[in-house]
């Protein structure tokens, strides 16, 4: 079993990849982390309290950050045009608070705390801004030896960024915070735009496991459908996965062609959020890489097989 901290920011694609770790039978969720990203702090951490209990999760949930790493960052504007003002593709949610209230309101203590009571066996997957793994770091920077492995979703080493020519969505809202995360000395897997930009579900499909799958499948249906329509510009009909990608690497790694070395985050200038890659083995002059941990980026995908995994996952009945 991966015993999993889920750090989210709820969010379309967030929403498919909360109900993946819920229905796959070899994870076993400790928690979830609300982070500022996809809407602010207040509607993400709204969202994850409905879709723990729409989806019928019993795992707490833990508010977390709602401003930058770094105090002196301008925060960027929420992107409505891709998630809607509520960050739910502005499906009507309920204003009466959900009948299981907020567990926790300091989401980097409850990654230090559940890190250090489950020492070598927490895996967290980040697919939001790295804030709250950022924090969590400062505060103790101990949980980087104890940690079994992260997996964010993030960044782009050899396609574009979605957010700029440089950059991913999550790593520039938040670069100082990233490059925290990627220089850390713990087993860190990243999973960006070179592979999510390959794993496509269409309105067909996800209409298909609507039909035949219940509540939680007709709510995320609804849900994605402006996001679908969003992705018009790039796909006939379909969206991206990125969250639930990550998440696939977290129990099948082996559907990701991987390769290692240091990686930093530019902060600041007009690559702002770039992430770049110092393969291993390859020799430069002494530079801002040296004597950093060598982490793992996935740079292919075998991505029928990620979507036939995430199909038959979500199709599972609990």
């Amino acid at each position: 079993m991966h015993k999993v901290i889920f750090d989210t920011d709820p969010g379309v694609d967030d929403a498919m990849a909360l109900l993946f770790l819920h229905r796959h039978p070899e994870v076993e969720l400790l928690g979830v982390t609300t982070v500022f990203g996809n809407a602010s702090i207040e509607n993400t951490t709204r969202n994850a309290l409905f879709l723990r209990e729409a989806f019928g999760i019993d795992a707490p949930v833990a508010r977390g950050a709602g401003t930058p790493y770094d105090p002196a960052r301008i925060p960027h504007a929420y992107p409505v045009m891709v998630h809607g003002e509520n960050g739910l593709g502005d499906i009507p949610i309920p204003d009466t608070p959900p009948s299981r209230p907020l567990d926790h309101e300091d989401a980097a203590q409850f990654i230090i705390d559940t890190v250090h009571a489950h020492p070598g066996e927490v895996s967290v997957v980040a697919v939001g801004r790295m804030t709250n793994l950022a924090n969590a770091l400062r505060r103790d920077p101990a949980i980087a030896g104890l940690v079994k492995q992260v997996v964010i979703m993030g960044g782009s080493f050899h396609v574009p960024g979605n957010v700029s020519p440089a950059a991913e969505a999550n790593i520039h809202g938040d670069p100082e915070a990233a490059d925290a995360v990627t220089t850390a000395p713990w087993k860190l897997t990243v999973i960006g735009l070179d592979v999510t930009g390959q794993t496509v579900m269409t309105r067909a499909e996800l209409a298909a496991l609507s039909d035949a799958g219940g509540s939680d499948l007709a709510l995320l249906d609804a849900l994605s459908q402006d996001y679908i329509r969003f992705y018009g510009h790039l796909l006939e009909d379909g969206m991206l996965v990125h969250d639930t990608c990550a998440c696939v690497a977290l129990v099948r790694p082996d559907l990701f062609q991987t390769v290692q070395g240091a990686v930093r985050v530019v902060c600041g200038g007009i690559a702002d959020g770039q992430t770049i890659l110092k393969p291993a083995g390859r020799r430069f002059p002494p530079g801002e890489w040296d004597g950093l941990p060598e982490q793992t980026v996935a740079v292919g995908v075998a991505a029928s097989a990620v979507m036939a995994l995430i199909t038959e996952t979500l199709a599972r009945a609990q």
